[in-house]
């Protein structure tokens, strides 16, 4: 996570400028509530110079666990099937004309599994983000100003009013705070992320509820590491 993320298509003022005590609550609380709800659906759009991915699925965050379909973009469908994944390992079924959206249960048979590599991959990147976006505890709203975390302007997602806030900076890596970009509604729930993975140009995007959340179901045979 390197590059700065630029917002586009808000309205009103645009920062940055320091957070409210109010941003500061709501950034504070906004992973705890994808908790809350125990899981999001969510698309997340990953880059690649040969033509990015599109996964459409839904993440279970009290399972810590992933489940969708994935479509190539401005590519061949080679990398075109259903996807699992843990914090820790890749389950993919390849299909040559893959659905719209995933089953809801998982096939039985034809799976393939790997690790889930931590460099080299905006896939793999992009997936172990959109399972970290969700915490069983908030994070400490008075600490967030303090390490780098700002408001940078106002914007509407699917009809919602969000308010566009960056950080704060990773542990024990100070200036990185304008790494991620968090649209964050009125009571905190997160609708949209934006993060920079690896070499890539253009960030990953992942955005939520649409389309409807299916409960995420292990790949027969597979328990996933809590």
């Amino acid at each position: 996570m390197a590059a700065l993320l630029v917002v586009g298509g808000g309205s009103g003022p645009s920062g940055p400028r320091a957070l409210t005590s109010d941003e500061a609550n709501r950034l504070a609380i906004t992973r705890f509530r994808n908790y809350e709800a125990h899981g999001r659906a969510v698309t997340i759009s990953v880059p690649g110079t040969a033509g990015g991915l599109v996964v459409t699925g839904s993440v279970d965050y009290h399972g810590k666990l992933g489940y969708g379909v994935v479509h190539g973009t401005g590519r061949d469908t080679s990398s075109d099937g259903l996807i699992e994944w843990t914090p820790t390992s890749v389950f993919v079924h390849p299909m040559a004309n893959a659905p719209a959206h995933a089953p809801a249960s998982p096939p039985r048979s034809a799976w393939y599994s790997r690790p889930l590599k931590s460099s080299g991959s905006a896939l793999d990147s992009s997936l172990a983000i959109a399972l970290k976006l969700g915490s069983d505890r908030p994070d400490n709203a008075e600490l967030m100003p303090q390490n780098g975390a700002a408001w940078w302007g106002k914007d509407q997602v699917d009809g919602h009013r969000v308010d566009v806030m960056t950080g704060p900076s990773s542990p024990g890596r100070s200036g990185t705070a304008g790494n991620v970009r968090y649209w964050v509604g009125s009571d905190g729930s997160m609708y949209r992320v934006r993060v920079s993975v690896g070499s890539e140009s253009q960030p990953v995007v992942i955005r939520f509820d649409t389309q409807k959340y299916v409960p995420v179901k292990p790949v027969p045979g597979v328990t996933p590491a809590r």
